[in-house]
């Protein structure tokens, strides 16, 4: 397996849980905290695999911790080939339906511009009830969304079964 780098910003916890929860089934992972352990661009470089954790806000923004790296990522553009990326992250699908974990649509579009292999843990929009949500990519959500207010009962559940499938997809 290549070296497997978990990178997340989390507010409220949930993101940060599910990274816990991934670093579990990923032995070897490194977890990095967006607010204490992330140091710049460099630190991507280490990897050859990224799970990529945000939390949405407002109107389908990443979470705080990730808004000066994803600006640097846009104006330094990286080269990210031969990476392999997969994405997660918190939404509230009843009172933010309108963009439900939208954030993870723009960090796919980021990665993949960049040169990253980004089809890996497309999850289907079933059992969610959503409104709108920029991460949906021909009917599947483009990583997996985490709902810990209306359904977390299903959390452990989707991240091992996420784990799985992401780990299957990218031959680890």
């Amino acid at each position: 397996m290549g070296k497997v780098g978990i990178f997340v910003g989390s507010s409220s916890g949930v993101t940060m849980g599910a990274a816990e929860a991934l670093k579990k089934h990923f032995k070897g992972a490194d977890l990095i905290n967006m607010e204490e352990d992330y140091d710049g661009l460099e630190q991507f470089e280490e990897y050859d695999v990224l799970l990529i954790g945000s939390s949405t806000w407002g109107q389908g923004d990443p979470q705080r911790d990730w808004v000066d790296p994803l600006y640097e990522m846009k104006n330094d553009e990286p080269d990210y080939s031969g990476k392999k990326v997969a994405f997660f992250g918190a939404g509230d699908q009843k009172s933010h339906g309108e963009e439900f974990v939208s954030a993870l649509g723009d960090f796919h579009d980021l990665f993949k511009k960049l040169g990253a292999e980004v089809g890996f843990g497309y999850r289907s929009v079933e059992g969610y009830d959503f409104k709108h949500s920029e991460a949906v990519r021909e009917g599947k959500f483009c990583g997996l969304p985490i709902d810990d207010v209306n359904q977390e009962e299903l959390t452990e559940e989707r991240v091992s079964t996420w784990a799985a499938q992401v780990k299957r997809e990218m031959g680890l």
